[in-house]
């Protein structure tokens, strides 16, 4: 089956893509410093929550717009590679800063929208999650912007999403799990400028990998 052969390369670029700097990861790395793996976990729920809502709707668009014009998915496809290729280009300038400037965080953690919220406890640390995501826009379009070269063609793209999506968000919880548990413990190894460094610049090359495969595979 066509999905089947698709998801190691799914699995890898979920994980490589978890890793990529910016509000999930930030809020994520401050919940681990401050409160450890167990004030991190329902933070990390709420992150998954939020990821899952727009996977549904982007599985929903991207149905609605298949059955209404092949020309409109080849549009939203080319600006699904140019979006990847953007992010992964940022990401590698984030990386040359890093090198330049030693820079350790490139995310502003006072500009979410969740930071103007008192939310504590653990329903307050999932509803920062859920927060977070929800109200990032770059979710949104990153989403639509990934999803569709794991959908085969002929295949119901909703279910199809929706299935991919729980696939992803068991891979992320487990990911993000795993770096809460290492930042509670050696945060400050994290928080280094060659590993934040080095993780920019592999995300970077996976986002350029994938927006080049967007862009010259069609349906």
């Amino acid at each position: 089956m066509e999905i089947l052969r698709e998801l190691p390369t799914f699995v890898v670029a979920v994980l490589f893509l978890a890793a990529v700097p910016g509000p999930a990861v930030a809020v994520l790395v401050r919940r681990s410093a401050t409160d450890g793996l167990r004030g991190a976990t329902p933070l990390v729920l709420g992150l998954e929550s939020g990821l899952y809502v727009w996977i549904v709707a982007a599985g929903a668009g991207l149905a609605a717009l298949v059955a209404t014009s092949h020309v409109a998915y080849n549009v939203l496809r080319i600006v699904g590679a140019t979006v990847l290729l953007a992010l992964g280009l940022q990401a590698w300038r984030a990386a040359v800063r890093r090198r330049r400037d030693g820079r350790t965080d490139d995310i502003d953690l006072a500009e979410l929208p969740a930071a103007k919220l008192r939310l504590t406890g653990r329903r307050g640390a999932y509803a920062l999650g859920l927060i977070t995501n929800l109200a990032n826009p770059k979710a949104a379009v990153f989403v639509f912007a990934f999803y569709p070269q794991f959908l085969p063609k002929g295949y119901p793209l909703l279910p199809t999403a929706a299935g991919l999506g729980l696939l992803q968000v068991t891979v992320e919880t487990a990911f993000y799990l795993g770096i809460a548990a290492l930042v509670s413990r050696a945060g400050v190894w994290f928080a280094r400028s060659r590993v934040r460094r080095g993780l920019d610049l592999v995300s970077g090359t996976v986002l350029v990998g994938l927006g080049l495969r967007v862009a010259t595979e069609a349906r």
